[in-house]
Order: C-alpha cells, then sequence, then structure tokens
C-alpha cells in the first residue's frame, strides 16, 4: 500500500522499505486502529441495518470519541457471484443500498469503513461450506483494490483461508494486494492473517513490510485458556504466550495483531475480561471490540472506556511491551511511552492471587523517586524504585511509571566487520531457559541481501528453537544465515531473528559477528 512503499526499493521481485517509518505517515494511523468487527458475535448473519445499528452504538455510548472509529464488516457481505465485468457486489438482499453508501453512512458519522477479502478463491465461510460462491481476490487484486477505493473503504481484513503456499507464497501474494492498494491513491489500513485454515506462519516473520496489521495466532475465542499452543480455538493466555515474544517487530504503523477482542461477550470473569484489555493494550494491540455494542453492561463499557489504558495502547511510539520476567506465574511487561513513562503489567497466570514486583531499574529507568499510576483504579503512589501489588489469579496491574531517567541502551558490539551489526538481547530468563534475539543491522545506504551472524554460545546453552533464521549447529559455535523472505535488509534497515534455549541466559554469547555475502 502507499503509506509502505513511498520510500521502497525493489528487491527480488518484492518491496522492502528505505524509511518505513516515515513513509507510514501518508494517511494511516501510526497508532493501533481502534473500533468493532461483525464476525466474534454474528459471523454471518450480518445485514447493513445491523452495520448501521453498530455504527450508531458507537458513537452513542462514547466510544467514537475515545478513538474506536473503525467499523469493520467481515465475511459474507457479498454477492455469491461477481457482476458481468467481474466486480464485486455487495449481497442484495443483506445489503441493498450497496456498500458504498453503507461507507458513506459511517464516515457521516466520524467513522471508517471496514471490510473483509481473502486472498485466495473462496472466504472462510465459503471453504467451510457456510456461504455460497468464490469470490475471493486471486485473479482480481487489481480490480478489488479499485472497488474498495471507490466505495470508501478505509481498512482491509485480508484472510488467507487455504491450506495451500509456503510463507514465500504467502508473502509474495499478500504482497499482490498491498501495492494494489498503494496503486489506488487512498490511504487503507491493510490487515492480513496467514494463518487461517493454514500452518501458522504468523509468528514466523516481521510482516511490516507487507501490511499495516499481521495476526499472529489462530482465531481467538471467549475462554481464559483453551489449552492450545498456537491452534483453533485460542482463549486469552495461549494469545498472550505467542504474541509477548514478537515485540520486536511493532513499530509506529505496524502491529502484532492477536485478534479481535472477546470483551463483553461472556465466557470468562471480569477479572479475566479486564486482563484481556490490559494485555492487548500494553502490547500495542488493535483495540477492535467483537460484542454487541448496543446491550454493553456496565462492566463491559467501564472496560472498553478505560482511557489511562487507551492512552497505552495509543502511545504515539508505537512500541509492544517487551518481557521483563516470566517464572510461569508471575509475569511482567514493560512499554516504553513517548514522553518517558513507562507502562508495566503485572500479570498474574496462577490459579491464586500473589504479590508480583518489578524494579525501576527492570523496566529501564534510572532513579530512585517515581511516582506509579494505576491504570483501573487511577490511585497515585509514590515508590523509590519498588514496582509491586497483589494481583487476583489471572488479573493484570498496570501501573504508569514517571520519574527517574531512561537507563543507557546495550551498545553495539564492537570489532565486527562493515556492512552489517549484530545486536544481542536476553528477552527472559527463567533458569533452566531463556529466550533472546538478534537484531541485524545494514549500517550502508545500499540495501543489502543475505547476511550470516556468528556467535559462542556459552557452555550449558543448548538452542531448541529458532526462527526468523536458519542455524547451524545449536550449542558451542553456531552460525544464522537468513531466511529467503527476511535476507533483504534495506540502507540503515534491519532484521530481526529469535531463540529458545536450553540454560541459563545469565552468560552472553561472545564473538558475535555479522557478514554479508
Amino acid at each position: 500500500m502507499g503509506i509502505l512503499l513511498a520510500a521502497g526499493i525493489l528487491v527480488g521481485g518484492l518491496i522492502t522499505l528505505e524509511d518505513q517509518a516515515g513513509a507510514l505517515d501518508n494517511g494511516v494511523a501510526r497508532t493501533p486502529p481502534m473500533g468493532w468487527n461483525s464476525w466474534n458475535t454474528f459471523g454471518c448473519n450480518i445485514n447493513e441495518t445491523l452495520i448501521k445499528q453498530m455504527a450508531d452504538a458507537i458513537v452513542s455510548s462514547g466510544l467514537r470519541d475515545l478513538g474506536y472509529k473503525y467499523v469493520v464488516v467481515d465475511d459474507c457481505w457479498f454477492n455469491p457471484t461477481r457482476d458481468s465485468a467481474g466486480n464485486l457486489q455487495g449481497n442484495p438482499s443483506r445489503f441493498p443500498s450497496g456498500m458504498k453508501a453503507l461507507g458513506d453512512y459511517l464516515h457521516d458519522r466520524g467513522l471508517k469503513f471496514g471490510i473483509y477479502q481473502v486472498p485466495v478463491d473462496k472466504t472462510c465461510a465459503q471453504y467451510f461450506g457456510g456461504y455460497p460462491g468464490a469470490t475471493g481476490s486471486q485473479g482480481h487484486e487489481v480490480q478489488d483494490a479499485k472497488q474498495f477505493a471507490a466505495w470508501g473503504v478505509d481498512y482491509l481484513k485480508y484472510d488467507w483461508c487455504s491450506p495451500s503456499g509456503t510463507i514465500d507464497d504467502q508473502v509474495r501474494t499478500f504482497a499482490k494486494m498491498r501495492d494494489a492498494l498503494a496503486a489506488t491513491g487512498r490511504p487503507i489500513v491493510y490487515s492480513i492473517n496467514p494463518n487461517s485454515i493454514h500452518t501458522k506462519t504468523g509468528p514466523q516473520r516481521n510482516w511490516g513490510d507487507v501490511a499495516n496489521l499481521w495476526r499472529t495466532t489462530e482465531d481467538i475465542t471467549n475462554k481464559w485458556d483453551t489449552g492450545q499452543t498456537n491452534g483453533y480455538p485460542m482463549g486469552i493466555q495461549n494469545i498472550v504466550n505467542v504474541t509477548v515474544p514478537l515485540a520486536s517487530y511493532a513499530k509506529p504503523g505496524a502491529f502484532n495483531d492477536p485478534d479481535m477482542m472477546e470483551v463483553g461477550r461472556g465466557g470468562m470473569t471480569d477479572t479475566e475480561m479486564r486482563s484481556h484489555f490490559a494485555l492487548w493494550a500494553i502490547m500495542a494491540s488493535p483495540l477492535i471490540a467483537g460484542n454487541d455494542l448496543r446491550t454493553m453492561d456496565a462492566a463491559t463499557t467501564t472496560i472498553l472506556k478505560n482511557q489511562n489504558l487507551i492512552a497505552i495502547n495509543q502511545d504515539s511510539l508505537g512500541l509492544q511491551a517487551r518481557q521483563v520476567s516470566n517464572d510461569g506465574t508471575r509475569r511482567v511487561l514493560a512499554k516504553k511511552l513517548s514522553n518517558g513513562d513507562v507502562a508495566v503489567a503485572l500479570f498474574n497466570q496462577g490459579g491464586s492471587t500473589t504479590t508480583i514486583s518489578t524494579t525501576a531499574s527492570a523496566i529501564g529507568l534510572a532513579g530512585d523517586s517515581f511516582t506509579l499510576r494505576d491504570a483501573w483504579t487511577n490511585a497515585v503512589s509514590s515508590s523509590t524504585g519498588t514496582i509491586s501489588a497483589g494481583v487476583p489469579p489471572h488479573g493484570t496491574v498496570v501501573y504508569r511509571v514517571s520519574g527517574g531517567t531512561s537507563s543507557s541502551p546495550t551498545p553495539t558490539p564492537s570489532g565486527q566487520p562493515g556492512g552489517c551489526t549484530a545486536t544481542y538481547r536476553l528477552v527472559n530468563d527463567w533458569g533452566t531457559g531463556f529466550q533472546s534475539e538478534v537484531t541485524v543491522s545494514n549500517n550502508g545506504p545500499s540495501a543489502i541481501d543475505g547476511w550470516t551472524v556468528k556467535m559462542t554460545l556459552a557452555g550449558g546453552q543448548t538452542i531448541t528453537s529458532l526462527w526468523n533464521g536458519v542455524n547451524t549447529g545449536t550449542s558451542g559455535a553456531i552460525a544464522v544465515k537468513n531466511t529467503p523472505y527476511n535476507g533483504a535488509i534495506a540502507g540503515n534497515g534491519s532484521a530481526t531473528f529469535g531463540f529458545t534455549a536450553n540454560g541459563s541466559g545469565s552468560t552472553t554469547p561472545t564473538g558475535i559477528t555479522c557478514t554479508t555475502p
């Protein structure tokens, strides 16, 4: 899309970015989108009256004025057949006024119009036989993008809905619609889901070169824990486990997407619903409601309208919270904010109330005088550095921590060859295992195509899984080469790979070098 391509260069048939952060300013919000989607509550049972009622509820409830502006019409909005010219049509019985009229209705109320489509032949409902036809965008990308722009669409949810295709096929296919949207000249948020009916490729790469939002997991359901690692359906805890390690991918205009919210749909306690919203907020996730907005109870309204958490989510730095610690029960996440504050989530994954603690130093602040604002109660307290709370089971306490100064970042290792450098960062260490990420930076103005990082792991450290790279060796001296989809790095850009390993992460690998072909 235009927001992604304004500063792009062509490398190996795909667009890479010379200055993504700057290019993303072209008409599309740099903070996570907020709004409502029809699927979680209504599935295929949608029509224009329902969508208009939801739009009116967003306005009358005050949600619009807090930032909830995108109204996304999901699967089953279309006529099962295209017209004689191959154009998409709205279902005439469900949307008799037409899709442009619906877009106009939303725009007249200060809202934005979202729509659903797929890059293959059938939508998910068509694939499973729940809706007739085969009206996917495959072979119609340019035509459909023009149609969306003509209807005034502001947001496209683009769902894979097929078991076929490698991750490289997905990148190429999703890029077709990205480029087609760009050619329309209309700013349209591009939201992709590579996981539907497919191997879960969402968490396997940084999709920020392809889309504004990318789903990290299978579909969400209104349960706390379904026992899934990344399979249908996903509970809140399961989604958090997948999405937290992907924090380095998030940046203004490009965000990990853990799926639409289930707040207000039952299936969980109020504490779990609050955790759900708080975790989505601090993970810089899109805040897309999925409940029936016409019948919200007071508890649901209180959660969705929490202005402290919305402000954390919408912070202009666009950062996702990084994990500070996790012992399996007590999990601490921290998100740096644009004014120097840090938002901290104390998340209790266990079944009984427990005290969760961290320190200002651990979240990246130096000093001895801090102010803590509780995002739920708005209570303000002082601290010399300790950040602590008693947290109920499945609960999440969020503090906005002010004061002190930011700690110095880890310096880039010296003595590396020119062209690229590799910077190591420990993400989490639980004593018997750890997770780390390595950022590969291109130090020159010209794009590079391919890189190799070498390092030596300490004794007892053995890699158990690695993503966004291909490793030779799992212990001692190892080498990691790029995968086909992230070898090209634009001038002064970067790519990231990560791994989990057995052993303690307290010792940093030595001899870290990066070379290019």
